[in-house]
């Protein structure tokens, strides 16, 4: 059987939905790395690159990163040789002109060989961007978010779902509880908002493209989220696993 080639992988879903989670699962899977436009951004401007000085200059005017420097920053990731058997992206696409380009990009110009050998094949395909989609209803993102509860120590509690024993009160470390600001549920509707106009239109994208585009209920078991993500992407890559 043949090794199974990931390629360029895109987790889509509203706040809440555990892209995070489930992006460290599959690195740990399948041996390939996620790239966060978050990450990449801090980075840049920390080593004083030009993107970075770029963005830098940008953001203390109060200004929003344009997508031409984002996609500079990802175009430079992407020549890296850790993303040669695929990669996790998060974060970006984020709208659909980054997702037109993305496609673009990786059917021009990303990949090129620059091993003797290779470059002796001639051209190799390129795997496109598949995205899944995580679907969670958005009464139970609103719990998961709102019902967040963090100890001094670390510790993750949800008031819904997995409350604990002592009202306010650590388990653990018998610290008290605290909500983050950035899950009051006044928070999470303008997430929400953000979310429907900007990414929601990059699902479009994607679905119009049948065979790059899978759908998982992420409102189950961890385990069985990240078995339901493994067969879809498998399906999508025409892998039997």
């Amino acid at each position: 059987m043949t090794e199974f080639v990931p390629g360029p992988v895109l987790l889509l879903g509203a706040p809440g939905v555990g892209k995070g989670t489930q992006a460290k699962r599959m690195m740990a899977q399948f041996g390939i790395p996620q790239i966060s436009t978050g990450d990449l951004l801090r980075e840049h401007r920390k080593n004083h690159t030009k993107l970075g000085m770029l963005a830098d200059e940008l953001m203390t005017q109060g200004k929003l990163v344009p997508d031409e420097l984002v996609n500079d920053m990802v175009a430079d990731r992407l020549l890296e040789p850790d993303t040669k058997r695929g990669y996790i992206l998060d974060g970006f696409p984020r709208t659909l002109n980054q997702a037109e380009w993305l496609d673009e990009y990786i059917t021009h110009e990303h990949g090129e060989a620059t091993d003797p050998a290779e470059a002796a094949q001639g051209p190799q395909p390129k795997l496109p961007v598949v995205a899944i989609h995580l679907v969670v209803d958005e009464r139970v993102l609103l719990e998961r978010i709102t019902g967040r509860r963090i100890s001094l120590t670390g510790n993750i509690y949800n008031i819904y779902t997995n409350p604990p024993k002592v009202d306010g009160v650590c388990d653990i470390d018998g610290s008290s509880l605290t909500q983050r600001a950035d899950d009051r549920e006044e928070v999470f509707y303008e997430r929400m908002k953000a979310f429907d106009a900007l990414t929601a239109p990059v699902i479009e994208y994607y679905r119009t493209h049948g065979n790059r585009f899978g759908e998982v209920d992420g409102d189950r078991a961890l385990e069985e989220v990240s078995e339901a993500i493994r067969s879809t992407l498998f399906r999508m890559r025409h892998y039997e696993g």
